[in-house]
């Protein structure tokens, strides 16, 4: 069946995967709300994959909702700017979901501001050269929304040699509970397609495809009459299927194009970004300001208000669930989805740009999902059949047991993992096959830093 046809027929996928219980229905209506801001705001300098950025204020300074308040540190960083207006009441070594402290900044507001954003600085983006659009996303501090938080203007320099003729556009949203980018794109589609526009001007791409799996039909439906006024753009229909929005899995489906071991999407021709991504870019890049804020989904049987908020970057957590309120007894916190979501033990760690949900379970539904002990592998293969990368994941996890993790890396292809949890989803026996994954890579890691 050739592309348009697949297209149009709408059941676009890739071989494996899963389908867990979605658990969306309480915030897929759920229109976009701003969160009050919190009295004070906590700014981690290293939000992103690669180098943290620079501190350029100081203690006691005041600031403006929009103005840099951290320098980029070289090509693989990105700047910070103040989420609100206010003074910089503190800059040291504060409280991460990633567990150490980190160089932050404390930002206190004041109570009395409009909280408009009053740094900008307007630029045509129709006349600047695809390396200035580059420059220019730098700029915006903008990375990956979809939770890895990859630096945008380096996913958007096409390596030397190599040429994209396609941007895709994430828009599946696979996790369970999580509907920001379902919201994001019937909210702010004009703001996306601009964003697209932006992205196929960058990396000198001649079509983009938006892609949406089929438990989205309202978004479809809202893409697709927008894409009647874009020639180069259109909209590919997938099967809902976890982990649909998985780079390789989204190339795989639409475009029938693998990407190699080891490889990136430009090494056959395409750029993918996360529509949350590229709306917000869509609006903060004409304006030549930073990005402060994103949509997050708030949700979970712990959460009395469950929906869909703009909220500031900063935020405590603690002041989240205060706004939105406990139901029952929390008993866990997980920043994105349950599938590739992070969980967090306090309470006093901020929204940072990649946390696109924010996941409240009570105990009551923690016991009921997750089994009280791990048994010996049955042999049972369910992990084979599951693993959207066919990798052999109870032959890892055997290695695992054993400490051969240089072995899992150089000849089980290790690093193809992308930690997406099907294979610990189907395991019978409960065993924790994407944490030893995890822990192998880590120690895999250090060992290289230790040898260099």
């Amino acid at each position: 069946m050739d592309l348009m046809k697949l297209l149009h027929f709408g059941r676009a996928t890739f071989s494996h995967g899963i389908h867990p219980p979605e658990y969306k229905e309480p915030t897929n209506n759920a229109v976009i709300r701003r969160l009050p801001f919190a009295p004070e705001m906590i700014l981690p300098l290293s939000q992103h994959f690669g180098k943290p950025s620079l501190p350029i204020v100081h203690e006691g300074q005041e600031v403006v909702r929009g103005e840099p308040i951290a320098k980029a540190d070289g090509f693989m960083s990105v700047p910070l700017h103040a989420p609100a207006t206010g003074i910089i009441k503190k800059i040291g070594l504060m409280s991460t979901a990633r567990g150490p402290k980190t160089e932050s900044i404390l930002l206190k507001l004041y109570s009395g501001a409009s909280q408009n954003v009053l740094y900008d600085a307007p630029q045509s983006v129709d006349d600047m050269a695809p390396a200035e659009i580059v420059k220019a996303v730098q700029e915006t501090g903008m990375v990956g929304l979809g939770g890895a938080s990859f630096p945008t203007h380096v996913k958007m320099t096409v390596p030397e040699g190599q040429h994209v003729d396609t941007v895709m556009v994430n828009g599946c949203e696979c996790e369970p509970y999580l509907t920001t980018d379902h919201r994001v794109m019937l909210e702010y589609a004009m703001n996306l397609f601009a964003g697209i526009r932006i992205a196929m001007k960058a990396v000198g791409a001649e079509r983009a495809i938006i892609g949406i799996e089929d438990n989205k039909p309202d978004a479809i439906a809202k893409l697709r009459e927008a894409c009647s006024r874009y020639d180069a753009i259109s909209v590919g229909v997938m099967k809902t299927k976890y982990p649909q929005g998985a780079e390789k899995m989204m190339i795989k489906a639409l475009l029938n194009r693998e990407v190699p071991s080891g490889g990136f999407p430009a090494a056959v021709g395409v750029s993918v970004y996360n529509v949350a991504t590229l709306a917000q870019l869509g609006a903060l890049l004409p304006h030549g300001q930073g990005l402060i804020e994103r949509v997050v989904t708030i949700t979970g049987p712990g959460i009395e208000q469950p929906g869909n908020y703009l909220v500031a970057l900063g935020t405590p957590l603690r002041f989240v669930l205060e706004q939105l309120g406990f139901r029952g007894n929390a008993g866990e916190l997980i920043l994105g989805g349950p599938m590739m979501g992070v969980s967090v033990a306090s309470l006093d760690v901020p929204v940072t740009k990649g946390v696109s949900g924010i996941l409240v379970l009570t105990e009551e539904a923690i016991a009921s999902q997750i089994p009280k002990k791990v048994w010996p592998c049955i042999k049972c293969a369910n992990c084979v059949k599951a693993c959207p990368i066919h990798l052999n994941p109870a032959e890892l996890g055997m290695l695992a047991g054993k400490r051969q993790y240089e072995t899992m890396e150089k000849h089980f292809h290790l690093n193809d993992c992308f930690e997406c949890g099907c294979c610990s989803y189907v395991c019978p026996a409960a065993i924790p096959l994407v944490q030893y994954f995890r822990i192998a890579k880590a120690v895999n890691r250090e060992n290289r830093e230790k040898a260099a």
